[in-house]
């Protein structure tokens, strides 16, 4: 399937990446790409994610990277990863799960 990423999400993996690379540039680098990666194994397998409890919609679902939480809804043909963000976090309200008018060319 194709995994295309939303402006938020890009924004969000952005986020990630400047707040480790205080600490270690190096790391950050790696870290974003062990991010993308994922996606990229999800969106080959994208029913294998678990279902996101709080939106229990069957096609928004979600896979874990240690304490990062990779959500993307299933759309047919196409993977869009809505967000990515800190699993202690509390799931964003304002992320739009049913329209893919915001994804990054």
């Amino acid at each position: 399937m194709k995994l295309l990423w939303t402006d938020r999400a890009k924004r969000d993996l952005l986020d990630i990446g400047r707040f480790i690379a205080r600490d270690n540039p190096r790391a950050a680098r790696a870290w974003v790409e062990r991010l993308r990666e994922r996606a990229r194994s999800a969106a080959e397998t994208p029913w294998a994610g678990r279902v996101v409890p709080e939106r229990a919609d069957l096609e928004v679902r979600e896979v874990i990277v240690r304490n990062y939480r990779i959500v993307y809804r299933v759309f047919e043909g196409a993977v869009h990863v809505l967000t990515v963000f800190e699993g202690h976090r509390v799931f964003p309200d304002d992320v739009d799960s049913e329209s893919n008018n915001s994804i990054a060319k």
